[in-house]
């Protein structure tokens, strides 16, 4: 409720400019808005201001007031619209039915799946499959990285988050998933797109997030440890530390860490898997928040403890390389603990979010903050450049002819 006082009259007139009480539907705007309000992080609001995000607000209030129980659909849309003020892809509303399919999905209550690794690719505003798994549903169909998800089922994924859109690719074992997806090639004539609908059957997916190995190098005739991780979960960083165990008692001299595809995941695993290779008070990243006009920073320093500080380490990435494993890849880079070799820079993902849940069973992501790297990178839209970089390296080459004649 907006509350005024008209101070040009000669007794003081309060004026309200809507109902005492709002409507079902504006309190959810409300409630949304307060959420974003509370946490986001940048206190300019896209260059609004307070008083211009509070206007959007205002504007989202007023469409809705004469929407009944029946128009979610017109609510959402009007919520996205102030949303998308921000001009920040990764906050969005997720409603009711959305916020419990991602909360389900975070809980792994459904476990069968297609086998691939999604990311928004806030260029397009479009969910992108960084990543098919070997032998996995997806990959048996034709489902290649670099595909755009456009349908699931006959529904739209227009504007989803690759939350939502990994969660609705998830199902019972067995069942069927109708996919269209959109390829994007690059050819003589420059890009060309084409549309496919595929029938994927759902299985149990199995993800090892790091696989150890060694092998040979043809140029210095010593055996090189080789990592290949996945994503980023909860059980990586110990995950990691098997492995390096496990290739040094191979008679490893050196260790490559292959991170091509990896789209980050547990961002906190990132900064602990970082702080097994620096010394102690090595910083890995700063979190910036710049709420109410005033830069919050919160660090992340290795502690050392248990740490590998010597054994040469070489990072594979590419453009599908992203957040987490950027954080992990900027940290080593920054302070010169790897060298990074790839084809390009890596995809740029630098900002972290929440996902909160709000009274009416409906949820929020916001984008609560910023990260720096080491030497004050920020990496958002960017990516981390190589410090060498690899003219012929496919995705679905292996790291050892990737790396020949740099290893």
């Amino acid at each position: 409720v907006d509350i005024g006082i008209d101070n040009n009259s000669p007794i003081p007139i309060i004026k309200v400019s809507k109902a005492a009480a709002l409507t079902e539907n504006q309190q959810q705007v409300s409630d949304v808005w307060s959420a974003v309000s509370a946490q986001y992080f940048d206190s300019t609001y896209n260059g609004l201001g307070e008083k211009g995000w509070r206007e959007k607000r205002n504007e989202a209030v007023d469409v809705v007031l004469d929407l009944g129980p029946d128009d979610k659909e017109e609510v959402t849309k009007a919520i996205q619209s102030m949303l998308g003020s921000l001009g920040d892809p990764y906050t969005r509303f997720l409603p009711k039915e959305k916020f419990e399919l991602i909360t389900n999905y975070a809980r792994g209550s459904v476990r069968g799946g297609i086998g691939v690794q999604l990311l928004l690719d806030p260029r397009e505003n479009k969910v992108m499959i960084m990543g098919v798994s070997e032998g996995g549903p997806a990959k048996l169909a034709g489902i290649t990285q670099g595909d755009i998800i456009l349908q699931i089922d006959g529904e739209s994924m227009e504007g989803e988050s690759a939350e939502c859109v990994a969660a609705k690719l998830k199902g019972e074992s067995g069942s069927k998933a109708s996919i269209k997806v959109r390829h994007n090639q690059v050819g003589e004539e420059g890009q060309t797109s084409t549309t496919e609908l595929y029938t994927v059957t759902r299985s149990i997916i199995k993800v090892n997030p790091v696989e150890a190995s060694t092998f040979v190098s043809e140029d210095t005739n010593t055996k090189i440890g080789l990592l290949k991780l996945a994503s980023f979960s909860k059980e990586t960083t110990g995950q990691i530390v098997d492995a390096i165990r496990l290739v040094k008692s191979n008679g490893a001299e050196s260790i490559v860490i292959d991170l091509r595809g990896n789209v980050g995941g547990y961002m906190p695993a990132g900064v602990d898997a970082a702080s097994l290779f620096l010394p102690a008070k090595a910083h890995i990243i700063a979190e910036v928040n710049n709420r109410a006009g005033t830069a919050y920073f919160k660090g992340y320093d290795a502690d050392g403890i248990g740490a590998d500080t010597s054994i040469p380490v070489v990072l594979l990435v590419d453009s599908r390389t992203a957040s987490a494993a950027e954080i992990f890849t900027a940290a080593l880079q920054d302070n010169k603990r790897a060298v990074v070799v790839g084809t390009s820079k890596t995809f740029g993902k630098g900002r972290i979010q929440n996902v909160q849940s709000l009274q009416d069973g409906s949820g929020v992501a916001v984008t609560r903050a910023r990260y720096l790297t080491p030497k004050g990178r920020d990496i958002h839209g960017i990516g981390i450049t190589p410090n060498k970089e690899l003219q012929n390296c496919k995705a679905d080459d292996t790291a050892m002819n990737c790396l020949s004649g740099i290893v």
